[in-house]
Formats: structure tokens, C-alpha cells, sequence
């Protein structure tokens, strides 16, 4: 484990039952600290900044403030860090398999959003917004009343079989 890093894994599936879900943890990062450079391989992951601030480390890199969303497509292949900024970070990242394989690496920011956030794939969409409005799906905590949730196709696609 990285200096500054506190990971905590809220769910790990490792039979297929959620579909592309493959983990979900909670990250509390201290003021400069990050994962340390590491490489991805044919997953999305899919980043929701609760507190603070982070910096991706990659192809230029981007900036992440409280309440906006992250998405990498790792597709061929890439390695790259993220380093919380000066107030620290609490992020959720979720992990899920690529939809589609072999595709080049990509990274988006969507910035603040609320309610469904576009994710640009037909398996998985996620929920952003206050607990008390959450709809069914995998639940998970986003802070005091907020909640995050995902809506999962538990089909597998063609070339993950």
C-alpha cells in the first residue's frame, strides 16, 4: 500500500453475478499522496470524487474536483497514477470489465453531475444524488445523505467468455 493511501473494499465479485462489476472501494488519499504508477488492461474505471481533489497522471493528465466523475478506458493497455491534491481525496472507483476489447485508452471527466451520469455503455449506468432518491441497484454511500448506485447487466459479453 502507498504512503497516504487508505483503501477499503466495498465489493468484490469474483463469480460474474454483477456483470461487468468487478470491485468497488473507497480511497481516502492525504494531501499529495497517490497509487503509485500502475498499469490497467482492458477495464473501465470508473472514478467519483466525494472530498477534495485529484490529479490523473496520464496522456496529459486531468483534474478532478468534489462531485465530478472520472472514466478511464484502459482498452490496449496504459499505466498512469492519481495523486489527491492539496485538501486530500476521497474517492469511490469502480471497476468494471471493458465493454468492448482491445480498444485504445481514453479518459473523460463528466463534471458534477446528478441523477444518471452517461457512461457510454448499455451493461452498466450509475446513480448520482441524494440517498432518499437512490434507485434500486448496488447501493453504495457517497457521504452524509448522498448515494451512488449501479445498474448492472449480469450478461457477460462475447469476448470475456
Amino acid at each position: 500500500m502507498t504512503a497516504g493511501l487508505v483503501s477499503r473494499v466495498l465489493h468484490e465479485v469474483a463469480d460474474g453475478s454483477l456483470g461487468p462489476l468487478l470491485r468497488v472501494t473507497e480511497d481516502s488519499l492525504a494531501p499529495g499522496a497517490g497509487y503509485g504508477r500502475h498499469a490497467h488492461r482492458d477495464v473501465d474505471v470508473v472514478a467519483v470524487v466525494l472530498a477534495g481533489g485529484l490529479t490523473h497522471a496520464w496522456s496529459g493528465g486531468a483534474e478532478l474536483r468534489a462531485g465530478d466523475v472520472g472514466v478511464l478506458r484502459a482498452g490496449t493497455g496504459l499505466e498512469h497514477d492519481e495523486v489527491a491534491g492539496p485538501d486530500g481525496a476521497l474517492v469511490v472507483q469502480t471497476y468494471l470489465r471493458a465493454a468492448a476489447a482491445g480498444r485504445p485508452p481514453a479518459h473523460e471527466v463528466r463534471a458534477a453531475p446528478s441523477g444518471w451520469v452517461d457512461l457510454d455503455r448499455d451493461d452498466a449506468r450509475l446513480w448520482l444524488g441524494p440517498a432518499a432518491d437512490a434507485p434500486g441497484g448496488v447501493l453504495v454511500p457517497a457521504g452524509p445523505g448522498r448515494a451512488l448506485v449501479w445498474q448492472l447487466d449480469p450478461a457477460r459479453p462475447s469476448w470475456a467468455c
